[in-house]
């Protein structure tokens, strides 16, 4: 390869990695505490992402290959209503909690495709979602009814 090649592909890499360096940094955002009270007595911490506009919510979890196991993504609808998740573009399966405002889990859409358009109703009308990896509800014993604890709810 020769040297005036090589000078215009180094500039390009270079460029090419602050791209992949700033896109990561999009996803840094503050986390959160929020636990699970169950019915039988367990709780359950997790460090959570809030999506608290219209922009944070679009992008919710899009595009990420992995989470670990102990985060997820609160997402606060700002007011009471039935809403509806889907998980285009998002690559992660997941497990949805659909969230009352008193904090109590509504309905549990576990393991949902990846990349599906399919919409996954919250069933009533809450106040926000969860979302956590696929299994995590069902290996945790986190039912509907289960209390969720962060700020966002009111007792």
């Amino acid at each position: 390869m020769s040297l005036p090649v090589l000078s215009r592909i180094r500039p390009a890499v270079a460029a090419l990695s602050c791209l992949v360096l700033l896109t990561g940094s999009v996803y840094a955002q503050a986390l959160e505490n929020l636990s699970i009270a169950t019915q039988g007595g367990q709780r359950q911490t997790f460090r959570v992402e809030v999506a608290r506009n219209d922009a944070d919510r679009a992008q919710g979890l899009m595009f990420r290959r992995s989470m670990p196991a102990d985060q997820g993504m609160l997402f606060d609808f700002g007011r009471v209503e039935p809403v509806s998740m889907w998980m285009q573009n998002t690559y992660l399966p997941l497990d949805m909690l659909f969230i009352r405002a008193d904090g109590t889990i509504a309905r549990i859409a576990a393991n949902t495709e990846p990349l599906s358009t399919r919409t996954i109703p919250s069933g009533e009308p809450v106040l926000s979602v969860l979302e956590l990896n696929a299994g995590t509800a069902a290996k945790l014993g986190i039912k509907p009814g289960d209390r969720v604890e962060h700020p966002l709810f009111k007792r």
